[in-house]
């Protein structure tokens, strides 16, 4: 049973689109994309800097628009028409995304059109952008230590464990200060604290503002159920509705992701594989860790599309007639 799994923020890197524009249609999807929303990311995918790209309200739709469009080479090559994603569900078991990765695995599974996808993030990046502004916020990566001591520790300094990878990692969220004191006072057993490319406290309670933005909004976009397993970080459940992912994607910008769950969750689903969609590492890295024997791969370049195909045709289920799609409704 293979796994598809799309990454968050931090993942972006200077030119990280540049080769894959050289595959037939790319250029093309991104150009529409782009014009969806309001967004040149053909520019901010292959020639913007690093400070350019760590800006939420670039990174966002840069990260959905990458990993659709190497999903899209992996799953649907040589398919006329946008309609080749509708194989995806019939060749994976399950799909989740990491924060903002959330996103494209909702799309991926055909809850969103790439359209809705693509409006959504950008009002989610521009939405949390200006929620950071008004604090000086950001995040941590805690490498080590047993869990429950170190959320302990960071609920002494005011922080928040926002993101629960599982593997040793936990990231803290919260204030400047409070992270500079985290700095000083490491949790016992821990390594290393690593400050994260993000511009805010994100999962916390300092998003409050771009939760109730989102809130005004996705009332009328369009979902339908999900055509595969959904698994979502909020608690690592299976999400059948299509309504209930939309929520939880627009309540989870406030609230902790907990990839550790997810991961349990690929585990009880029986998980022999996972593929990473651009821009790959973050999350295959994590899954070397905790899920031993499973295979991974990140897909970070078209040159790993071929070693994709070759674990999907050892792992994932065989292709199944689709049946009729299910009109989208409002959400």
């Amino acid at each position: 049973m293979l796994v598809l799994v799309a990454p968050g923020q931090g993942a972006q890197k200077p030119g990280f689109l540049t080769p894959w524009l050289d595959l037939p249609g790319v250029a093309e999807r991104l150009t529409w994309w782009s014009a969806v929303s309001g967004l040149d990311l053909i520019h901010y995918g292959t020639q913007a800097d690093e400070a350019e790209i760590r800006d939420t309200a670039v990174a966002q739709p840069l990260l959905v628009a990458a990993g659709l469009a190497a999903a899209h080479a992996l799953f649907a090559e040589g398919i006329e028409g946008a309609t080749g994603m509708a194989q995806l569900p019939n060749r994976i078991g399950a799909v989740a995304g990491h924060s903002v990765g959330e996103i494209t695995a909702a799309a991926a599974a055909g809850v969103l059109s790439h359209e809705a996808a693509m409006v959504l993030v950008r009002r989610r990046g521009l939405a949390m952008a200006e929620a950071a502004s008004r604090t000086e916020t950001g995040m941590a990566a805690i490498l080590g230590g047993e869990q429950d001591d170190v959320v302990a520790h960071l609920d002494k300094h005011g922080l928040t464990p926002a993101n629960v990878n599982g593997a040793g990692q936990i990231v803290a969220a919260g204030t400047a200060e409070q992270l500079a004191a985290l700095a000083e006072d490491k949790p016992e057993g821990v390594r290393r604290v690593v400050p994260l490319k993000v511009a805010g406290a994100f999962h916390t309670d300092h998003m409050a503002p771009a939760v109730a933005a989102l809130e005004a909004l996705v009332p009328g976009v369009p979902v339908a159920d999900p055509r595969t397993a959904y698994v979502s970080n909020r608690d690592g459940g299976v999400v059948a509705s299509g309504t209930e992912v939309v929520e939880r994607l627009v309540a989870q910008v406030s609230n902790p992701v907990r990839w550790d769950l997810c991961m349990e969750t690929f585990q009880e689903l029986g998980v022999t594989a996972l593929i990473e969609v651009a821009p790959g590492g973050t999350l295959t890295g994590i899954a070397k860790r905790a899920l031993p024997g499973v295979a991974t791969l990140a897909l970070k370049t078209p040159d790993d599309l071929d070693a994709a195909r070759a674990l999907i045709g050892e792992h994932a289920a065989p292709a199944v007639d689709t049946p009729a799609e299910e009109e989208p409704r409002e959400a």
